[in-house]
């Protein structure tokens, strides 16, 4: 009987579970019935309105929206209001290096990097409120016109653009080829704005530049890192080892970066295998290095040339075949840009480019807003330094400048003595003048303007080229190895 008793009592419960089963598996039913409807409800009153309820933080940025668009005196672009929301997100951040691109400006960007564009050839990024040159591209109607690294850019064809991001300068200073753009530059030592007008031209993307020099020591710049600059330096060292290269100069002065993935892969061809070529730094602390691979190596005798305006990639490189290859650097102080961006393509090709980590050298260490400091420091002469002069200025006798400063310093240094080197226009600058004329086969008129400023800022040019002592010092240190 107390068997039985347990029997009841335990069937009394087996039922009063599926009681309790039942009751549960129908209240699971009504609640998503009634979420599904509160669902439904919601969407028929819009996309929006679903995200609002499921991001609270965007309350306020959608009740804005919502107003301006439906109570402001005039329709608005809805397009441009969202592209200015994520502005202003991104500028909020303070970052240099994070940057929102509408379609517009990202195509353009890409031409920048893959193809060959129509503008003036300076890389620019905005820096401490100003939107600044990282390097004019070799051979570029910037560099012709004497646009250096670290120049401010404050105003172009007049208009102030002190504010404005990097990308939304480079739309403005763009444009077709054969027209032209004044650019208001502020230069570090020089307290007056410096005017600049340059001619637009088609700038071709080539980043590779290989000469022979003396004693069998070849000498390859790499301007950018570009989608296509290791195959371009694979050709060119190719033709410098059958022309008989002993020794290599990479020069990647100027060179305000490109592509990571160019940087390390051509970084790989001087670092042994295994070692770190760069470490990468996640805001959670964990540090992930990329190691060498195998394959192609250089193993010739190797100097590597930096300067102000080797950044980014170009830090990569100098710092991995450093570190990891025991490759001397020659030159100044780099630029000092140790942050990595990734980017967020969306739907209409505009374009979010942001900071996701830090990047190290193979050792470990952080050279942001550091830079790199070469084995071999040397500075550039200080004629390398003279201003940029307006050819549409006529200096002559009697005239006081600091411009007539800086044609005599030229003078000079092209072996044309202009007497005392100071502001005054005098005779003897006249005569010299002159001389430089003849020799140029110049209309010899003791004045300096249109074509006989141009051929003496490049002839200056020229001259620092061929005796340069960066380049001087790394073929010493080849030579010496």
């Amino acid at each position: 009987m107390e068997n039985d008793d347990h029997l009841v009592k335990q069937e009394e419960n087996n039922n009063y579970i599926r009681m309790k089963k039942f009751k549960f598996v129908m209240m699971l039913f009504i609640v998503i019935f009634l979420t599904a409807g509160i669902t439904l409800v919601a969407l028929s009153f819009g996309d929006e309105k679903v995200v609002k309820m499921g991001r609270m933080e965007f309350n306020k940025l959608f009740t804005a929206y919502d107003e301006l668009v439906g109570k402001y005196m005039d329709d608005l672009d809805k397009e441009a209001l969202i592209d200015g929301a994520i502005n202003g997100m991104v500028d909020a951040i303070g970052d240099p290096y994070t940057d929102y691109m509408t379609s517009e400006e990202n195509a353009k960007f890409q031409e920048s990097v893959t193809s060959s564009f129509e503008g003036i050839g300076a890389e620019v990024q905005e820096l401490d409120g100003y939107v600044t040159v990282v390097s004019p591209i070799k051979g570029s109607p910037a560099e012709k016109a004497g646009v250096r690294p670290n120049d401010r850019i404050v105003t172009v064809d007049g208009e102030n653009i002190q504010g404005m991001s990097a990308t939304e300068a480079v739309l403005l200073i763009r444009g077709e080829k054969g027209t032209q753009v004044t650019l208001g530059i502020q230069r570090q030592g020089q307290q007056e704005l410096i005017e600049i007008t340059i001619t637009r031209d088609q700038i071709p993307i080539n980043t590779v530049y290989a000469e022979m020099l003396e004693n069998n020591i070849a000498k390859i710049q790499i301007t950018n890192f570009s989608s296509h600059t290791l195959q371009d330096l694979s050709t060119a060292i190719s033709d410098m080892e059958e022309q008989g290269m002993k020794s290599l100069i990479i020069d990647v002065r100027r060179n305000p970066g490109g592509f990571l993935d160019q940087a390390l892969m051509i970084s790989n061809l001087f670092v042994p295998e295994g070692k770190n070529l760069y470490q990468i730094e996640y805001r959670d602390g964990t540090v992930i290095p990329e190691k060498a691979r195998g394959g192609k190596k250089i193993d010739v005798p190797t100097v590597v040339l930096i300067d102000g305006g080797s950044a980014s990639a170009s830090e990569i490189l100098a710092a991995a075949v450093s570190e990891s290859a025991n490759i001397p650097l020659v030159g100044e102080k780099s630029f000092g840009k140790g942050t990595v961006q990734t980017q967020k393509d969306f739907d209409d090709e505009s374009n979010l480019k942001y900071t996701m980590a830090k990047w190290l050298t193979p050792e470990g260490n952080w050279i942001h807003e550091k830079g790199i400091t070469p084995d071999y420091e040397v500075s550039l002469p200080e004629y390398a330094s003279l201003p940029y002069i307006n050819p549409d200025l006529e200096l002559k006798e009697s005239v006081m400048s600091k411009d007539v400063e800086a044609i005599e310093q030229m003078l000079e240094v092209l072996g044309f003595n202009p007497g005392k080197v100071d502001p005054f226009f005098d005779e003897e600058t006249a005569k010299a003048v002159i001389e430089f004329q003849k020799s140029e086969e110049l209309e010899e008129t003791g004045i300096v303007t249109g074509e006989t400023t141009i051929r003496l800022m490049r002839n200056l040019s020229d001259y620092l080229r061929e005796n340069d002592p960066q380049v001087q010092k790394a073929i010493e240190v080849l030579i010496q190895q």
